[in-house]
This record gives structure tokens, C-alpha cells and sequence, in this order.
């Protein structure tokens, strides 16, 4: 099965972050299992979602991680022009949801595996897949806890988020978390007998703006945009109708951090302005979302020298989005981004990803499997 026709099986399964993956996890084990590799699949708490590991060549030798997500975002925009979970080819573009992000990754890498297995490696190259990292990267940290007793450490992870083939160097760590207020509700003629939670939420949304304009002051890191950390009020929303005092209300908090800044630390600020409600009878509670690190990969690392030598191009200093190789790093595995397509194009009704990034992104991890027979 070529590139396309595993692609074409890939975006078959809608497996949308959140819910059960068995069917896509077990179709990827079979497909290795039948190439020779090595399988495990890893159950997460949840115990309806899987994380899968396998390996190509000898598993006690450092060797190689390719790091991909199986999930995708939800495909409920009206806007689709054919069936989101049904890949069409035009020409070059071949369209589903997950070809771009990362389902073309997946299939590129499952679709190398003959070539790598068809040769004597004298250090394995592993594929790490991972479940619901589009809802806070919640399966990978199962994962990585693993590693240990299923490989000799990894000389380095890959991870194939889409970066048009081009390395990536660093990223912004990222914190989200949800506060709830809750009051008293009543009649609105008397806000005396009542607590107005969206009154007491606009206190903290006036934290989380205020915290979020003091950010844009530093620190700095030239290599991103923003260059600055950054927090923004995502989604809030309470109340029942305007002649009720509402009893409560939500406000959704998402924070982004340069490397050396805990992204959870740019909430602490914001979080005691919502504890100091407490004091006037409001109850309130703070759940956090999803936390991931920032990704740092010196340009000089042995990692980013060899996907120059495997792409042809110098890495990227940064992108803005996120990824699962923040918290490779984290673990203590260097980590780097590339994989075909654009990010511009992910999370969009016809989302999709070209024949040639696919056979570009197959060529190089073929390559990567030829340096690891040496």
C-alpha cells in the first residue's frame, strides 16, 4: 500500500480528540505487525483511548523516535465542499480532515516502514503515536512515562507536525484553565439579595486583560511572533436571562510562553484576583485545561544537524503553535519539529495536504532509515 492509499485509510477513521481510537490504533498495530515491527499498544487512563509504540530494528540501541497524534479537531463546519472523513485527490491537493494535521505525517511514516525494515539497521527508528493531543497533548505524558521499558534512550524524536519539510527549532510552552464563579441568583429588582457572578467574573477578566498587557513589556525572545508571552480570555459565558441574577459564570484562559517562562505561572496573577472573591461569599474554582512546555533545540544540537543534512535546509528558529516535543524535551529526549504540509491550512473546512509534501516527507524518513544502518 502506497502513501496515498494509507492516507486514504487514515482519514477513514474519525477518531476526534476526546473519543475512542481503537479502530485507527488497531489498524496501525496490524499494518506494522504485518511489516515486521515491533507493537505495543498503551491504554490510557481513560480506558477508552490507546497510545501505540513500535519499533524497527534493535530496541536496546539509541536510536530514532518519528512522534504523530492519531486524533484530529471535530469537522462540523458547514463549509466542506465533500465528506471530511472521505479523502478526495485534485491533482496535488488531497483533501479529508488530518491530512495536514497530522494524519499525512502518520501515513508517511507508515508508509517508509517496508523500506526501513527491508534493511539491516544497527539503530531502530520508532514510532511513537500518540491519542487527544488536540485537546491539551493529554496522551503523549502516558506515553513518555513508558519509554524506558520500551527502548534504549532515543538519540532524538521527530516530531511531524506540519512545517512544509522545513526543521523547527523552538515553540511557545502553554497554559489554558477554567474559573468558575459562583453567586446567588435572584430577582433582579433586588441585586441586593443576590451575588451577580458575571459582576465578580468581569473582576478577573479585568486581571486576565491587565496581566495580558503587562506581558507585551517582557521578557523578550526575538525568534518568535509575538516575541513576548501572551494571555488571552478565550470564551466566557454565564447567566439566564437579564431579568435574573446570575449565580454563575465561566471564563476560559489560555496563556502562551517563551521558552524559560512556566506557562502556568503567567496565570497566578489572575487566579488570586478570583480566589480574593471568596472573602464576599462567592465560591470559586480554578480547572486547568491543558499545560505543555516550550520546545528549545540549540542550533547546534546534533538533532538539528542532521534533519539540515536530511532536508537540505537550516532549521527554523520557532513557529507559533504547539506540539507533543515541548514535553520530549521536558523528559529529557532532544526534540525538533518537521513534517509536510501547513499549519495555515489545519483546522479548516478542506483541509489538505499535497502529493508531493507526502512523497517528500516519505523520502526523508526512508533517508533517516539509511544513516541508521551505519
Amino acid at each position: 500500500m502506497d502513501v496515498f492509499g494509507i492516507l486514504d485509510r487514515l482519514v477513514g477513521f474519525p477518531s476526534v480528540a476526546g473519543k475512542p481510537n481503537d479502530d485507527i490504533a488497531g489498524w496501525i498495530e496490524a499494518y506494522l505487525a504485518e511489516k515486521g515491527a515491533k507493537v505495543t499498544l498503551l491504554p490510557g487512563p481513560e480506558g477508552d483511548r490507546t497510545n501505540l509504540f513500535a519499533t524497527i530494528g534493535p530496541a536496546d540501541v539509541p536510536g530514532y523516535i518519528l512522534s504523530g497524534h492519531m486524533d484530529v479537531v471535530p469537522a462540523g463546519e458547514p463549509q466542506w465542499t465533500s465528506a471530511p472523513f472521505t479523502l478526495r485527490r485534485d491533482g496535488e491537493r488531497l483533501y479529508g480532515r488530518g491530512t495536514t494535521d497530522m494524519k499525512g505525517f502518520l501515513a508517511a511514516a507508515l508508509a517508509a516502514v517496508p523500506h526501513i525494515a527491508g534493511q539491516r539497521l544497527t539503530r531502530p527508528i520508532h514510532l511513537a503515536f500518540s491519542y487527544d493531543e488536540e485537546v491539551g497533548c493529554r496522551g503523549v505524558p502516558h506515553l513518555i512515562a513508558r519509554l524506558s521499558h520500551l527502548c534504549a534512550k532515543p538519540l532524538g524524536v521527530i516530531v511531524g507536525e506540519p512545517s512544509g519539510m522545513r526543521a523547527v527549532l523552538g515553540h511557545k510552552g502553554k497554559a489554558a484553565a477554567r474559573f468558575t464563579v459562583k453567586g446567588r441568583v435572584g430577582h433582579s429588582s433586588r441585586p441586593d439579595l443576590g451575588l451577580n457572578a458575571i459582576h465578580a467574573m468581569s473582576e478577573v477578566l479585568g486581571a486576565a486583560v491587565s496581566e495580558a498587557e503587562r506581558l507585551t513589556h517582557g521578557p523578550f525572545n526575538p525568534a518568535f511572533q509575538p516575541s513576548y508571552s501572551s494571555l488571552q480570555a478565550g470564551v466566557i459565558a454565564g447567566g439566564q436571562s437579564v431579568n435574573i441574577i446570575p449565580d454563575s459564570c465561566t471564563l476560559d484562559l489560555e496563556a502562551r510562553a517563551i521558552p524559560g517562562v512556566d506557562p502556568i505561572s503567567l496565570l497566578t496573577r489572575v487566579k488570586a484576583r478570583a480566589e480574593a472573591l471568596a472573602a464576599r461569599g462567592y465560591l470559586v474554582e480554578w480547572t486547568p485545561m491543558s499545560v505543555y512546555p516550550a520546545l528549545s533545540l540549540p542550533q547546534g544540537a546534533a538533532l538539528a544537524t542532521l534533519l539540515s543534512r536530511l532536508t537540505g535546509e537550516a532549521p527554523l528558529a520557532a513557529v507559533s503553535y504547539g506540539t507533543e516535543a515541548g514535553l520530549y524535551q521536558a523528559a529529557g529526549l532532544d526534540a525538533i519539529i518537521c513534517g509536510p504540509g501547513d499549519i495555515g491550512r489545519a483546522h479548516k473546512p478542506d483541509e489538505y495536504i499535497l502529493a508531493s509534501e507526502l512523497t517528500a516527507c516519505r523520502r526523508m524518513i526512508e533517508a533517516l532509515g539509511t544513516r541508521c544502518t551505519s
